[in-house]
C-alpha cells in the first residue's frame, strides 16, 4: 500500500453558532457530501466526524462529535478543514491538472499547467508560457496528460 494522498483544503469554520457546539461552515468546494453524516475531515488538532449537516445562509451549519458547547465550537473558529481527494474518474480535479503535460489532438506540446483560473463560462488552464486554455478543450486525460483540441488561433 503507497502513501496517504495529499489533504485538500475543502472548507472552513467561520464562527460559532448557538449554544450547544454548532458551528457555521463554507465550503470551498461543491461537492456537498463532504458534510455528509458520518465523514471525517481533518481539523487542525485532529479528526472531526460530521454527526449532522444543513445548508444555512450560504454555507452549513455542522455539528462535530465532541464539540459540544459554545466555547468548544469558538475554539475552531477560522480552522481550515480538510480531506483526501474524492475518487471520481470522470471528473477532472484542479489538483490534478497543476503540472499535467498538456498536448494537442495532432501531438504538438503546449508544455505543462501552472495553474487553473474560474471563468464564469470554463475554467481556464494557465500555461507555463501563459497561454490560457478553456476547459472544455480537453478532449482527454489520464494520469499527468492532457489532450486539447482547441481552436485555431487560441494559442
Amino acid at each position: 500500500m503507497g502513501p496517504d494522498p495529499p489533504l485538500l483544503e475543502v472548507g472552513r469554520i467561520i464562527r460559532a453558532h448557538g449554544l450547544r457546539g454548532e458551528v457555521v461552515v463554507k465550503l470551498l468546494t461543491d461537492r456537498h457530501e463532504r458534510l455528509a453524516v458520518g465523514s471525517v475531515l481533518q481539523g487542525p488538532r485532529g479528526p472531526l466526524e460530521v454527526l449532522s449537516s444543513r445548508r444555512h445562509q450560504g454555507g452549513f451549519l455542522v455539528v462535530f462529535a465532541g464539540v459540544v458547547s459554545r466555547e468548544a465550537a469558538e475554539g475552531l473558529r477560522g480552522a481550515v478543514l480538510s480531506a483526501p481527494p474524492l475518487d471520481d474518474p470522470d471528473t477532472l480535479w484542479v489538483h490534478e491538472l497543476i503540472g499535467a503535460e498538456v498536448v494537442g489532438v495532432d501531438g504538438t506540446g503546449y508544455g505543462s499547467v501552472v495553474a487553473v483560473e474560474a471563468n464564469p463560462a470554463s475554467d481556464l488552464l494557465v500555461l507555463e508560457g501563459g497561454g490560457l486554455v478553456p476547459l472544455r478543450f480537453v478532449t482527454e486525460h489520464s494520469s499527468g496528460r492532457l489532450v486539447i483540441d482547441p481552436p485555431e488561433g487560441l494559442l
